[in-house]
This record gives structure tokens, sequence and C-alpha cells, in this order.
């Protein structure tokens, strides 16, 4: 049986608990979204802040929906709804995933601003919007291209031409600047369609046959995507080598060297956990993303005809069939 003191101490043990407790949740975190639920990577990215922030404050999302709603006056007006959102409720910190809330949120309203924000999912580099401002750390996402290009290389020799093609949005055209600088140090011929629809892209895929492996960037933009007759379309046409960085792209690419999204969602909760505790953004450093998956369609590579090295076979994660 426990005595008083004990007693006494177990209570204040609890209560003290559950004051801790208290003030964590007492903390608010505003997290903005640049698309929308269900789009894999901002899933991704949404479960590694989730679970980082779990326990250590009140979170609130707000999603701009700005991949599937891509006019200008659309992007400024989803911007300024998630500003009044955090001009009412004043949270401790604001985390943002990806370019358009960096551009239309961050940038025009929120410099050096007292409001703390933590950015995610950039892509490349943080140039065109000047940060850090003293009030913005994050981490900027980049892929793996240079080692994308080299895995061609020790697959089916050095590649004299590759085909870029992907959706017609921001994000593709910043990505596709990055497979062309990469493709002019590498001696490659870079051909690349950006396309707005399903049947462009079908009729870009098979055009893309002509070279000596194809890019695929993301389909994310394109309106009228159907996952069916995309793969409906792949088994039958393909016949070179395809790679992309994006896994929710492997149902329809041979090999993937992908960017893990929750990844940026982890290091984002953890850096707003070091602001809620007082650590000042600017004294965290921008960071760029160091995970990668190798992931393997088997389906389209019996397709192509390819053989690819046993260990590498060995070592990918498969799509399921």
């Amino acid at each position: 049986m426990l005595s008083i003191h004990s007693r006494v101490v177990s209570f204040t043990g609890a209560l003290l608990l559950l004051l801790f407790a208290g003030d964590a949740l007492a903390k608010k975190c505003f997290y903005v979204s640049s698309y929308h639920q269900g789009y894999a990577w901002s899933d991704g990215v949404e479960r590694g802040l989730r679970s980082a922030l779990a326990g250590h404050c009140e979170l609130r999302q707000f999603d701009m929906d700005t991949k599937r709603n891509k006019s200008e006056e659309y992007m400024q007006q989803a911007a300024l709804k998630a500003k009044a959102e955090i001009e009412s409720w004043q949270p401790d910190v604001v985390i943002t995933s990806d370019d358009n809330a960096a551009k239309y949120l961050i940038k025009p309203y929120f410099k050096d601003a007292a409001t703390p924000f933590v950015f995610s999912g950039i892509n490349w580099n943080v140039d065109a919007y000047g940060f850090p401002y003293s009030n913005v750390t994050g981490i900027v996402e980049v892929a793996p291209v240079s080692a994308l290009f080299d895995r061609v290389s020790k697959i089916q020799g050095k590649p004299e031409t590759a085909f870029y093609l992907g959706a017609d949005t921001l994000t593709e055209k910043k990505n596709l600047a990055r497979f062309v600088k990469a493709a002019e140090k590498k001696g490659v011929e870079l051909e690349f369609r950006l396309v707005k629809s399903m049947s462009e892209w079908i009729e870009a895929y098979r055009e893309a046959q002509e070279s000596d492996f194809l890019i695929m960037g993301s389909n994310s933009g394109i309106d009228d995507w159907d996952d069916a007759t995309a793969r409906q379309a792949t088994l039958k046409d393909s016949r070179r080598l395809s790679l992309t960085n994006h896994a929710w792209m492997m149902p329809f690419t041979v090999l993937g060297l992908t960017k893990v999204p929750e990844e940026h969602g982890e290091w984002a909760g953890a850096a707003a956990i070091h602001i809620l505790q007082g650590v000042r953004p600017s004294e965290i450093a921008i960071a760029s993303n160091r995970k990668w998956d190798i992931w393997l369609n088997e389906a389209i590579l019996k397709t192509t005809g390819i053989e690819l090295p046993k260990q590498l076979r060995f070592k990918a994660k498969k799509v399921a069939p």
C-alpha cells in the first residue's frame, strides 16, 4: 500500500505530466500544403509531418489545391485565404510544402515577419524566393539527376540521346531545366515534351521510344490522366529503358530512383519543434533531402527485353503487378 507521501509524489508527478502535455498542445502549428490530399507526394509529406509533431502542438492544415487549379488568380486567392487563417489563428509556427506556398504566400506576405516559417519540398533551390529570411528555414527537394544518367550508362552503355516527358507545370519546368543541364554535362542530346492531356502524353511516350532512354517526369497536372490507359500504353509501346524520380510514376516506368516525401515532413516537423522550444529559424540551416528508394517494374521491363544487373534487380523494391 502506498504511503501518504508516496501518493502525494505520484499525484504531483502525474499533475506535472498533464501540465507538460497541456503546455505542448497549447502550442499551435499551422500547415499549408500547396496541393491537395490524395496527391501522393503531399500525402507522404503530411504523414511525415504529423508523425513528427504528434504530442508537440495542435496542428491545423490548409490545402491550397494549386496542382488541380493552376490559374494565377486561383493561386493568389488560395494564398490570401491561407494568410487570413494564419492571421486569425496566430500559430506559433507555420510549415509549408512545395513551391506555390513559398511563391504566393511566404514571399509576398511574410518576408522577415514575426511568424516563423518552415518550408519543405521546394524544388532544387530557393533563389526565386530569396530565402532564407530571418523568419524562414526549410528543406529543399533535390533529385539524383546525375546518378540517373550514370545508372543508364552502367546498364546499357553511355547514351547519346534521351527524352524527358512530363506535365506542363511550374514544377516540371524546374525539373526539366535540371535534366537539360545534366544532359549537357554528360554529352547527351535531350528532347522533351511537357503535355497537358492524356492523348498528348501517349503520343509523346511513343515518340520517346526513338531515344536511347526515357526520363519520366510527373503526370500531376495532366487533367484527364487515367492510370489504366497509361498502363496499357506503356505495356504495349515500351521498347526503351525508362527511369523516374517520382514513386507515383513507377506503375508506368521500368526503374525508379525516387525521393522519399516523408523525409521532408519529418525534417520540417523536427525544425518546427526546435522553433517551438525557442530556436530562431535563422539558427537552423536550410537542408536538402538525402534519402532515395530504388524501384523496379518487372512487367514493363519484360516488355522492353532489357537485361538489368542481378544485383540491381535484387536490391530494388518491386512494383506490385
